[in-house]
């Protein structure tokens, strides 16, 4: 028990040093690294390395740079582009024209812009079962409907909050932990997301809208004096033409017409979200060489773009990697085992070690800011303990993946609330505080739901 005796001793230095404001990314790599060590001398399994280089000393450094490979050449490329893309719909007004279009009908929920906020969370939660990336969906929102709901009246936290709360629930065949679920458990993925995801998922909806309503209009008024000024909503309209407005909002529907849910054509055509950003940043290129006709300027706005990219790196991609060596840190040290071993060993019934599994699972995937890996390394061992308890493994596999996508989304070192909190400008620590009650509350209710 040594080794999660101390990771749990790591995570409590890790928050105290977080919760004072000291560099995020040297805090998680340092501890990460940290943790290695000790696992090591303890004589505990390391992670796995592609290319060991034959010195165990020299094997922690790489698995900095495996990290850096990994997300740079995954995740890290997709957050980096859409970035860049946020940035170059803002320099040439596809924002502003966007935003003022849309206030024309939405100007009924001018009085309820909290009730506009909320409805965002069922809507979204629909496109985040055709595109399954958390970080990717939340910051194509950000370009497209953040300015949205800004300019309807609620807070920058609220409108953010809300955003993150769609990517909650982790459901469809395309989602990585829906396809790890129905492996482990031999069972059709269609007939699991209709059958087993769905009926579960849209009361949990409901809860999360009724309390993301309260919980954002309580603590903007309570916050009222320090939230920004709304801007006039009937502000002059921007200098583009109103075509502009298709662009923000580009990326989202070449992503679902060639998304695998349709199948609109007989050979299927698969764009990952990376490549619709580029695809889409050419197509703004063209609009841009269309308006102006000026070719030195529009090159010289391709380098927006290229900031933006940059700048997500350096605040976002970097802390995701640093929290990537700080989840292998706590795996090695043997948490998630002794986790799972405490809670076997306690003598709990069947439903109370249901119910602690599912917390625990929220619990990693908050620690680690990843619901995948929290669930990846829980998930596996679900039919054996099932089996011990003579209970049916769907029972106990649905609400542990749930709760994995539903940690992540409290969790201040997630990709998803790292990367909405930089774009955002708020930190991903004030949002974890509007996300935990709703977020709470529907955990509370999906173990009385399914359980009880």
């Amino acid at each position: 028990m040594a080794g999660p005796i101390l990771s749990v001793l790591f995570i409590i230095v890790v928050a105290r040093l977080l919760l004072r404001n000291y560099n995020p990314q040297a805090v998680l790599l340092l501890a990460g690294l940290s943790m290695l060590v000790v696992a090591y001398f303890l004589k505990l399994p390391l992670p796995d390395l592609q290319r060991p280089t034959g010195v165990v000393g020299f094997d922690f450094f790489a698995s900095i740079k495996e990290s850096f490979s990994k997300t740079n050449a995954s995740v890290g490329l997709m957050i980096m582009a859409i970035g860049g893309f946020v940035a170059y719909m803002d320099k040439i007004g596809a924002s502003d024209i966007l935003v003022h279009l849309a206030m024309k009908p939405l100007q009924l929920f001018k009085r309820n812009p909290y009730l506009a906020a909320s409805m965002v969370i069922p809507i979204a939660q629909v496109l985040f079962i055709a595109i399954p990336s958390a970080a990717g969906l939340s910051l194509l929102l950000m370009a497209s409907l953040f300015p949205i709901l800004i300019r309807l009246g609620v807070s920058r936290l609220s409108a953010v909050s809300v955003i993150t709360a769609s990517t909650a629930f982790g459901i469809g065949p395309a989602c990585a932990t829906t396809a790890s679920a129905i492996e482990i458990m031999d069972m059709d993925t269609v007939f699991y997301f209709l059958h087993y995801q769905i009926p579960l998922v849209w009361p949990l909806s409901l809860v999360m809208m009724v309390t993301y309503y309260f919980t954002n209009r309580y603590f903007d008024q309570k916050n009222k004096e320090k939230t920004e000024e709304i801007p006039n909503t009937e502000a002059a309209k921007p200098s583009v033409p109103a075509i502009y407005a298709l662009l923000p909002i580009l990326p989202i529907v070449l992503l679902l017409v060639f998304s695998e849910i349709f199948s609109f054509f007989e050979n299927p055509i698969y764009l990952d979200t990376s490549t619709v950003m580029f695809i889409s940043l050419f197509v703004a290129l063209g609009f841009e060489a269309i308006r102006h006709r000026q070719l030195k300027t529009l090159m010289a706005s391709l380098q927006v773009f290229w900031n933006g990219m940059g700048d997500i790196f350096k605040s976002v991609v970097t802390l995701i990697i640093t929290a990537d060596i700080f989840a292998k840190g706590l795996i090695s040290l043997g948490f998630i085992d002794g986790l799972i071993s405490s809670t076997t060993s306690m003598g709990f019934s069947m439903t109370g070690i249901g119910i602690a599994m599912t917390i625990m699972i929220f619990l990693a995937a908050m620690l680690m800011g990843s619901g995948n890996a929290a669930f990846f390394a829980f998930g596996p061992l679900v039919p054996n303990i099932a089996g011990q308890l003579s209970m049916g493994t769907t029972t106990l596999m649905l609400p542990m993946q749930l709760a994995a996508s539903m940690g992540r989304t409290v969790s201040p070192v997630s990709g998803v609330l790292i990367a909405t909190a930089e774009i955002a400008k708020v930190s991903s620590m004030d949002i974890v505080k509007r996300n935990l009650i709703p977020l709470g509350a529907a955990l509370l209710v999906m173990l009385v739901y399914h359980f009880m």
